[in-house]
């Protein structure tokens, strides 16, 4: 099967949003319940700042989107189906080797 650029280009903006700690905290979090960024920055124990620079960065992968509550805006995972592909992702990543720890990264950006 030929992979298509889209594909391709849909995995690394899925890879780049797990990429920081940060922001897949944020996407654990959505993936339990929507929230809004002053919630989401108590919860994770994060400025509002650094927290919406991570969202932004979530928005522009086309992962979360902004929902605009009155004059508040609540952040949710774009697809439903984006939290199953979080729990599937993990899980697999366990069952394969659930003692493996990935170093920081070296000259060629591999763990």
């Amino acid at each position: 099967m030929l992979t298509l650029a889209s594909d391709i280009d849909a995995l690394a903006r899925f890879g780049r949003a797990l990429a920081d700690p940060i922001r897949c905290r944020i996407l654990l979090a959505l993936r339990e319940a929507p929230a809004h960024p002053a919630d989401l920055a108590e919860k994770l124990g994060i400025s509002r700042t650094r927290l919406s620079n991570h969202l932004a960065c979530l928005r522009d992968c086309g992962i979360v989107v902004a929902v605009p509550e009155g004059r508040r805006v609540r952040y949710e995972l774009a697809d439903a189906r984006l939290g199953h592909a979080l729990d599937d992702l993990r899980g697999a990543v366990l069952a394969v080797e659930a003692d493996r720890t990935c170093a920081e990264d070296d000259e060629e950006g591999c763990c």
